[in-house]
């Protein structure tokens, strides 16, 4: 098992791995380092709203593999990470940036500290609280466009809105665990085909909690990867204005 040692060796030997190899050594502790570093991964506002489960236990692995609809990629993975969002915690996490905000700036507050401040103790309250309907989003989305008639104003404050940004953040960390394990000599694949009722309930997680993805983690077999990789164009998809 050879670990690449350069970034474009790790996004070149990086595949989505669809079967591993049981008999192969796996380091869980490999699993916990990789996690450490993806939890150095930019996020919206540094609000860091996620969660990372790991499934280790054989059985559970076995019912949560059944709920990714028997996957192979899920059936002979060594361990499976399932990323989630928490909707519910913008306030803990808004009053702990707005702490580190004064403890940085403490004795030498300026305008930038007091924007700082502002923004976590003002707007984001208001941009992430939400009731079940959504009414307060729509709120927001009126009193965006009004503004927005007359100068650049973000439109994206709506309660779906917040959700999809959550969500970033928390595949940007997804990227970032699958390139450590890479970096460790281990394969993964992100996986988006499970019963997110049947996942939750087996985790216990919570009604506002979200599945991201459920990333399996292995030793790639040979079967494991089903050709060369390809993609499109770059002229597809990269445009310079």
């Amino acid at each position: 098992m050879n670990s690449p040692s350069s970034l474009e060796q790790l996004l070149h030997t990086r595949r989505s791995v669809r079967k591993y190899d049981a008999e192969a050594h796996f380091d869980h502790d490999a699993v916990a380092h990789a996690l450490q570093l993806a939890t150095l991964s930019p996020n919206s506002s540094n609000m860091q709203m996620w969660q990372f489960h790991r499934v280790i236990d054989a059985n559970k692995k076995a019912q949560l593999a059944d709920i990714c609809m028997g996957q192979n990629a899920a059936k002979t993975a060594n361990e499976l990470l399932v990323v989630v969002v928490t909707p519910d915690n913008w306030k803990q996490r808004a009053e702990m940036n707005a702490q580190k905000v004064r403890d940085a700036f403490q004795g030498r507050e300026d305008a930038t500290s007091k924007r700082a401040l502002k923004y976590y103790e003002k707007l984001i309250p208001m941009v992430y609280n939400n009731d079940k309907l959504g009414l307060f989003g729509l709120g927001r989305k009126l009193l965006s466009a009004w503004i927005g008639r007359k100068k650049p104003m973000v439109r994206e404050v709506a309660k779906e809105d917040v959700r999809v940004c959550l969500h970033k953040s928390a595949a940007l960390a997804s990227m970032t665990f699958m390139l450590a394990m890479r970096d460790k000599g281990y394969d993964t694949c992100p996986m988006e085909g499970f019963d997110s009722k049947r996942a939750k309930k087996l985790l216990g997680l919570t009604g506002s909690e979200q599945i991201t993805m459920i990333i399996s983690c292995g030793v790639r077999t040979e079967e494991g990867v089903y050709g060369d990789r390809h993609r499109v164009p770059m002229d597809d998809v990269v445009f310079t204005h």
